[in-house]
């Protein structure tokens, strides 16, 4: 019998995961080019538990055709509280790691918004605005499916860094569909990187803006993410948001 997402993991299980993390380094990739790759963070029954709740609609409050609104090819579905156990694991044990390059981001940015150190607190603060529906989502891709450049920001309360975790293995479940980040600097053209990830691997990155160090100190660049055309089989993705949406 499959295992489903709830028998795979229990809360103490997923922070120590989390926690083994080199978040050192993160921080370091993250201030460098706004971006960090957490290596082996889910594990592939994990990844396959997880990509196999698309169908139960049971787990989902809403689905997203992207070619219906420009938002590229291929679907994703936000889930419903309350969340799998295993996101609802990895989202306060990821946002305790990096509550701290938010806070010390926006800081360098002359942004006057700070984030408490735990994420149940963020959240109310979004509740309380108004921002109510859960962000988690699962996205699916079949071949020649893209997603366009854009940016979760989803109300006026935005936590500056989100994560996204390949459940699919590249070369044996698809081909293509790299994951993309675009930077857009003051007067300059916009930087691509591509994110190379294995199944499990998860990025981190910046959801909007994030600071770089110039000659007469920090200024504020733009970012953007999408993932390429998908060129056969299929992929999902988990993506955690940290802010609730209106």
């Amino acid at each position: 019998m499959t295992a489903t997402a709830k028998e795979l993991v229990r809360p103490s299980d997923i922070a120590a995961r989390v926690d083994a993390l080199d978040w050192e380094q993160a921080a370091r990739d993250l201030d460098a080019q706004g971006c960090a790759v957490l290596k082996g963070l889910l594990a592939p029954d994990q990844c396959r538990a997880l990509a196999a709740l698309y169908p139960d609609e049971a787990h989902f409050r809403s689905r997203i055709v992207m070619g219906r609104h420009g938002f590229g090819r291929g679907e994703y579905k936000y889930f419903a509280y309350p969340l799998p156990d295993l996101i609802a694991g990895l989202r306060p044990a990821l946002y305790a790691r990096l509550v701290a390059t938010a806070n010390r981001w926006n800081e360098s940015m002359g942004l006057d918004v700070r984030y408490p150190a735990q994420h149940d607190a963020f959240l109310k603060r979004c509740h309380d605005a108004g921002q109510l529906r859960p962000t988690p989502l699962l996205l699916q891709y079949g071949e020649g499916d893209y997603n366009c450049l854009h940016q979760d920001l989803y109300g006026d309360h935005v936590f500056p860094l989100q994560v996204a975790v390949l459940l699919s293995e590249p070369g044996r479940d698809f081909e293509g569909g790299e994951f993309v980040l675009t930077e857009q600097r003051p007067r300059m053209q916009s930087r691509a990187d591509v994110v190379p990830l294995a199944q499990g691997d998860a990025v981190v990155f910046a959801v909007h803006h994030r600071p770089v160090q110039g000659t007469r100190g920090p200024y504020r660049v733009t970012m953007r993410h999408g993932v390429s055309r998908i060129r056969s089989g299929r992929r999902h993705t988990l993506g955690v948001i940290f802010h609730d949406a209106k």
